[in-house]
């Protein structure tokens, strides 16, 4: 019996003491809880990639997008009417043509046949003339005898030698001989006013003739050949079509306010008109790139588009063409133009640094700091700050998922995509090696590679 109490007390000892304990600890928890020993973090500086902005050299611009169409075109319209006797060799559409060639020409034996029996009339009424001039010579005399003798005849009368009657038959006689004479001057009058209409007759022959000719009034290509030998071509029918190879022109569309920052950011009272101009046409692993002229500006905003025209001339386009590098500027050619302002001095920065108005800059104690930035002017990856930013500042180009205002950061100096920047700046080919730059820091992103292709645009523009 005394073995199975001790069990029983055993027992109990084995539970009871470890809950005694743990009361004892949930009491005495308090005072003896103790806070964790500080432990101390140093944290790295991130590297941001930034540029030190300054003032440089800019080549303002703006692009839009046009057809290419001829700044001439011809429409050789038939002037008389015949059977076309003649066509040139090998003329059809495409056709390279130079002024003065003959194109086509009309059967004109009808109008020689007008121009022979119009110079026979002529002649007969040189013939008429002359009878009419020695009618009216005799006439003239024999007024002049009647004239006389009814002076006679009154001196008689006052004599008393002659009668009245006598005197009266000489007058009558005297009238005869005046009418006869403006008988004969008014048909030698009304002979030169048919002469007058026969002559016009003559001209308007003689100028229909030359009209049977059509020859090219200027260098053409031809596009269109709507007549044919022994076809007969009535007045006012179209034979051909041409356009002027002289000059090209393309109606760019530009978006609407988008030139007025360029001409402010020019000055100096800069007009559309003061632009140069750049035609590009892109074409497989190269663009080409012609000079051109602001010829005109549009006189309505487009509805569709609320875009503004503005109407470029190429000249002698075709001159420049060569066989596998440049193709010839041609018609319905869709292609940039590029409108550029003087060059002038400004704050470039990369447009993906501004960010809804703000950008982020490298303070003296190296932390971020957000500016309030205000952008005059924006191209392809570039824009240019007129206020928030003062010349040696350091503008973060980093993606902003890494960049965060306050956080400590070393600058790191992106001189690649500084060079890229100041060389879209200026329009001109960027330096080699300059993607290189992509790499450094963290963050970089796709900013580095679009500018460069900017850049490189940019630069052939100036070509």
């Amino acid at each position: 019996m005394m073995a199975n109490f001790g069990r029983v007390l055993g027992r109990g000892l084995a539970f009871l003491v470890p809950a005694a304990l743990g009361v004892v600890s949930l009491v005495y928890s308090g005072t003896l809880q103790q806070p964790p020993a500080a432990k101390e973090v140093n944290r790295a500086a991130v590297p941001v990639r930034v540029i030190t902005v300054e003032p440089v050299a800019i080549v303002p611009r703006i692009s839009g997008y046009g057809t290419v169409g001829p700044a001439r075109q011809w429409r050789a319209v038939s002037r008389i009417e015949g059977e076309v006797a003649e066509l040139q060799d090998g003329l059809a559409a495409g056709v390279l043509v130079a002024k003065g060639d003959l194109l086509i020409r009309i059967d004109d034996t009808d109008l020689r046949l007008t121009l022979a029996q119009t110079n026979a009339q002529l002649a007969a009424a040189d013939v008429k003339d002359a009878t009419l001039a020695a009618s009216q010579q005799l006439a003239e005399a024999d007024l002049e005898l009647m004239r006389a003798e009814l002076v006679r005849q009154q001196q008689l009368v006052e004599q008393g030698v002659a009668t009245t009657a006598s005197l009266d038959a000489v007058k009558r006689r005297e009238l005869t001989a005046v009418t006869k004479v403006t008988e004969i001057d008014n048909q030698r009058q009304l002979a030169k006013a048919e002469r007058a209409v026969q002559m016009a007759q003559k001209a308007s022959v003689e100028r229909s003739l030359e009209f049977a000719a059509l020859r090219a009034p200027y260098d053409l290509r031809i596009t269109n050949v709507s007549a044919s030998v022994g076809q007969y071509a009535s007045r006012g029918q179209v034979l051909l079509e041409g356009e002027g190879t002289d000059a090209a022109e393309v109606a760019a569309q530009f978006p609407m306010g988008g030139i007025g920052p360029l001409l402010r950011l020019a000055g100096n009272g800069t007009t559309v008109m003061d632009l140069k101009a750049r035609v590009r046409l892109s074409a497989p692993g190269h663009d080409v790139v012609w000079k051109a002229v602001v010829d005109r500006v549009g006189d309505a905003i487009d509805s569709r588009t609320q875009s503004a025209t503005v109407v470029v001339r190429v000249d002698d386009p075709l001159s420049e063409a060569v066989a596998g590098q440049r193709p010839p500027l041609r018609r319905n050619m869709f292609v940039e133009v590029v409108l550029m302002a003087p060059e002038t001095e400004a704050l470039v920065v990369p447009a993906e640094a501004v960010r809804d108005g703000t950008g982020l800059v490298v303070s003296e104690n190296g932390t971020l700091e957000k500016r309030t930035l205000v952008t005059g002017y924006a191209v392809g990856d570039l824009a240019v700050v007129s206020e928030g930013l003062a010349p040696g500042d350091q503008l973060v180009i980093t993606s902003p998922t890494i960049a965060v205002p306050g956080m400590e950061v070393k600058a790191v100096e992106d001189a690649a995509r500084k060079a890229a920047l100041l060389a879209e700046a200026t329009g001109k080919p960027q330096p080699a090696g300059s993607a290189q730059g992509e790499g450094t820091g963290q963050g970089s992103g796709s900013g580095s590679g679009s500018g460069q292709g900017k850049g490189k645009s940019a630069g052939e523009v100036e070509k």
